[in-house]
């Protein structure tokens, strides 16, 4: 918008300055009056006369009308305010239909016509602009000020772009010395680096030593920091050091990336960990490469699981020596070791560890982490604002298995197929360890059994005597042992069945046992096993 202003002075001119007026009395509602709109004149009237100061000249609304009286609403958008009297403003190019209008809703957005600004706003005019002389002094035939040479490029194309694969460093900061130039970009220096777009969008970066670990979505590659590598003529890279600051990539074997899953990466020492929501695949990055960890003994399980997942973070257990990861998992996806959490969608969750002296995934656990991290050899996580941290005993109840203030029990879940091809008759379960255990579950492809309690010690031979008939695990010599006694329903032609038989038939056993671990130091488990006979 120009303006012609009289000035008393030679060769001057005229910058001006409106104030904020972008976004004014966004969510201000009013009603429509009965008959309140004049179609010759395009005059609203609104309910209670509100303050006209909050509306003002070319702001946009949006109403709300019944043309027939019926239960259907007709909304029209993108009128312009013209004037404003109080109670009543006038729109441009309003309906030229109103009947029956009622008490109508009507909203009032933005200003989109700046054409009588500043003349709407109520303040001092002159306040809006600022008049500054462009000759020395003002005097006649001084010399003049000018904006001078522009420091930077004009761009053909002002539009926002997403370079997703690049790279650009700023200048150094030297805290030695007070030297900060963070804030420098100079194209003149070599201080960007494009990665291959076609692997997606960067979404980690790690600097280890002298390399940059850079993880896209479809790979991972590493940058040479303040080096470059030169190749002979027989092909063997020969590393020089150069004023680059991001040197040669080099990609790393194997197509796998993080995915858009960066909570998911940890490191310990040389090794990375991170999972591929694309592949399907958990990977740790050491020095022989990437591995897919995740196909030690759990490809299906993670095949099955992390392409679902709506989230997945991942940390480093320093205590344990564990990558622990947790996976959130819609309320339809099976989430063995894991729980229901109350809330809108009703998700499941399942975390579990992976040890790399055993090279399997040893454990699975009741908690759901927001974040996870290890510090000084502490293992910590954070839920619902707060932090925690894992592997320490209540003073008050030496209680293990307590999570976030609240208690589990430990579980182990154990598979016997013993002489694979026969159908047997499991009739025993032993267990070697602390006392304590219960077993939850046993049962075959065919049948089950009840559930078994933990050691009775009887001090007498009357409570020795009652403690044969009861279905708990008797000790012998520091072992315990238990009568499996069936608990499937009756199959006809079985001259002893049901619960008045004992022992479960079937090609396998599985079975769960568990300890509560309320005001317990520590339980041990050494070994499981189950006696049986072929069956007939």
């Amino acid at each position: 918008m120009a303006a012609i202003i009289e000035l008393k002075y030679f060769n001057s001119f005229v910058l001006k300055k409106i104030k904020s007026i972008a976004d004014v009395n966004k969510g201000f509602v009013g009603n429509i009056a009965d008959s309140g709109y004049d179609e010759a004149t395009k005059t609203f009237t609104l309910v209670e006369s509100p303050n006209a100061k909050e509306m003002n000249v070319g702001q946009q609304i949006t109403l709300e009308y019944n043309p027939t009286g019926g239960g259907d609403r007709i909304t029209y958008r993108d009128y312009i305010v013209e004037r404003i009297d109080d109670s009543n403003f006038t729109v441009k190019n309003g309906p030229v239909n109103w009947n029956e209008v009622g008490r109508g809703p009507i909203s009032f957005g933005k200003i989109v016509n700046f054409d009588k600004i500043p003349a709407a706003y109520d303040f001092d005019t002159d306040e809006d602009w600022l008049i500054e002389e462009s000759r020395i002094r003002g005097g006649f035939n001084n010399k003049t000020v000018d904006f001078g040479a522009k420091a930077y490029i004009v761009e053909d194309d002002t539009r926002q772009s997403h370079k997703f694969s690049g790279l650009i460093h700023s200048g150094i900061f030297n805290s030695r010395t007070g030297f900060n130039a963070t804030n420098q970009f100079s194209v003149g220096e070599d201080i960007t680096r494009t990665i291959d777009p076609s692997n997606g969008s960067i979404q980690k970066l790690y600097a280890e030593d002298t390399n940059l670990i850079i993880f896209q979505e479809n790979k991972v590659s590493k940058s040479l920091i303040d080096k470059d590598a030169i190749y002979t003529a027989e092909g063997n890279p020969q590393v020089t050091a150069t004023n680059k600051v991001i040197g040669q990539n080099v990609a790393f074997a194997g197509e796998y990336g993080i995915s858009t899953d960066p909570e998911s990466f940890a490191v310990h020492g040389y090794r990375k960990y991170f999972t591929d929501r694309d592949q399907s695949v958990v990977c740790r990055l050491s020095r022989d490469g990437i591995t897919p960890i995740s196909n030690f003994g759990m490809t299906d399980y993670f095949r099955d699981r992390l392409s679902i997942a709506s989230s997945i973070r991942g940390g480093w257990d320093s205590h344990n020596k564990h990558y622990v990861l947790s996976l959130d998992l819609p309320n339809t996806a099976d989430s063995p070791g894991g729980r229901a959490v109350a809330g809108p969608q009703e998700d499941k969750y399942t975390t579990l560890s992976f040890d790399e002296s055993s090279k399997g995934w040893v454990s699975r656990y009741t908690f759901k982490p927001n974040s996870m991290f290890s510090l000084n050899n502490n293992f910590y996580s954070t839920h619902e604002g707060k932090i925690w941290q894992h592997h320490t005993l209540e003073t008050s109840s030496n209680e293990r298995g307590r999570y976030y203030g609240e208690s589990y029990n430990s579980s182990v879940t154990l598979t016997f197929n013993g002489g694979p091809s026969l159908v047997k008759n499991f009739l025993t379960i032993n267990y070697e360890g602390s006392s304590g255990w219960t077993m939850e579950s046993f049962i075959t492809n065919t049948d089950s059994a009840f559930a078994i309690g933990e050691p009775f010690f009887a001090t007498t031979l009357e409570q020795m005597e009652n403690n044969m008939m009861a279905n708990n695990f008797k000790v012998k010599e520091d072992k315990y042992y238990a009568t499996l006694m069936n608990d499937s329903p009756v199959l006809a032609g079985e001259v002893v069945f049901g619960t008045s038989s004992s022992g479960v038939k079937g090609f396998y056993g599985e079975t769960v046992i568990n300890v509560d671990n309320t005001n317990k130091a520590g339980v041990e488990l050494f070994a499981v096993s189950t006696t049986f006979v072929p069956s007939s």
